[in-house]
């Protein structure tokens, strides 16, 4: 396969992350989400706690003017620490990107790599109802916990991602493909999703044939 990065932003609960991290196994590439977190704090000698919770303070913002943001990706919203993580989390991002074929999830990665024509970018969602089943099934959360959350981590992911890129995290406009977890499940989304990463990035067409989805 040639070089690829696949951007994936999700809903909470909907299992974008499992489905993502499966697909680095299917696909035999590193899976990058916290371990973005992580290099960030290091290179800014700060906890990994401070930089998480940096990044949840992101207020919404009205423009959608994606031309704007990537003049002036910065703005009154945020204070110069969330700025400076965001920085450092781009560059961190750029370099991966740069370096190998990988999955990686959330922090406007499908803005940062927006330009990049080896880039895939996906969003995952799924019905409500369905959220919360997984939230309490697979993440082991109680049913008003559950609830809480994803509408808190929604809200806090939609935020900093209209802060720095301009725009929501699902938008069509900036994703190849938008897929509901709940129609295949995770071990099928996973599937379909790895064997379409195939299909656009064969070195040669007939790789595809071997695979079916």
């Amino acid at each position: 396969m040639k070089h690829f990065v696949v951007t994936i932003q999700r809903q909470f609960g909907s299992m974008g992350r499992p489905i993502a991290k499966r697909m680095s196994e299917i696909l035999g590439v590193e899976f990058y989400d916290r371990d973005i977190v992580e290099a960030a704090a290091k290179r800014l000698e700060m906890p990994v706690d401070v930089v998480k919770e940096e990044e949840e303070k992101a207020k919404p913002q009205p423009s959608s003017d994606r031309f704007l943001r990537m003049c002036f990706p910065l703005s009154d919203g945020t204070n110069s620490t969330q700025d400076e993580i965001f920085r450092v989390q781009k560059s961190v991002i750029e370099e991966i990107a740069k370096r190998e074929s990988c999955i990686i999830v959330g922090r406007c990665s499908d803005f940062i790599l927006g330009n990049r024509p080896d880039c895939m970018h996906i969003f995952i969602y799924a019905p409500y109802k369905q959220r919360v089943y997984y939230s309490i099934h697979e993440l082991g959360l109680g049913d008003k916990e559950a609830r809480h959350m994803i509408h808190e981590v929604d809200k806090a992911r939609r935020s900093y991602h209209m802060q720095y890129a301009g725009f929501a995290p699902g938008d069509p406009r900036f994703k190849h493909l938008l897929i509901d977890s709940s129609l295949f499940g995770i071990e099928g989304t996973a599937q379909y999703l790895a064997e379409g990463v195939r299909r656009k990035f064969a070195d040669d067409p007939e790789e595809t044939e071997t695979h079916g989805i």
